[in-house]
């Protein structure tokens, strides 16, 4: 008990803690980027659904996807980065390249869904295509917030 006392604060502490702020910070920003993301994949399913009685999967998804990805990225520009040093054409350019990589994650996801089950419905189709948006969302937040949206506050 003694040389616990005695033992300086950095060895007992263990590894350094991230500051209150900074967890702040991080928090807000996934929460606002979570809400955001449940609307637009939301929104983006709803599209997708009514386009896909007249287009092909892969024609609904874009256009779905193209529509959402450009509301959502201003919105997280926003909402979620508002701090951020990034304005409208950095924050759109930027999310471009990851709405290509969506684009053809979650294509593919659909289209092999469809290969597999020829028979499937819209509505399962649609239900593979918001799963995968999901797991491409995680991969969004993190370029968005550490390459789009780092500004002065971030570095």
């Amino acid at each position: 008990m003694a040389r616990l006392k005695g033992a300086p604060v950095a060895e007992t502490a263990g590894p350094p803690c991230v500051p209150a702020a900074r967890r702040r910070v991080w928090s807000r920003e996934v929460g606002w980027f979570v809400a955001i993301g449940v609307v637009s994949t939301a929104g983006q399913a709803a599209l997708y659904w009514a386009l896909r009685l007249w287009w092909p999967p892969a024609a609904a998804n874009l256009v779905s996807l193209l529509v959402l990805t450009v509301l959502n990225t201003e919105a997280n520009r926003r909402l979620t980065f508002r701090h951020a040093d990034a304005g409208p054409v950095r924050a759109h350019l930027g999310a471009g390249g990851l709405f290509l990589l969506g684009y053809l994650l979650t294509s593919g996801a659909v289209l092999w869904f469809r290969h597999e089950q020829p028979a499937a419905s819209p509505a399962a189709e649609t239900a593979v295509l918001a799963a995968t948006s999901v797991a491409v969302t995680v991969v969004r937040f993190l370029v968005l917030r550490l390459a789009v949206f780092r500004g002065r506050a971030r570095r």
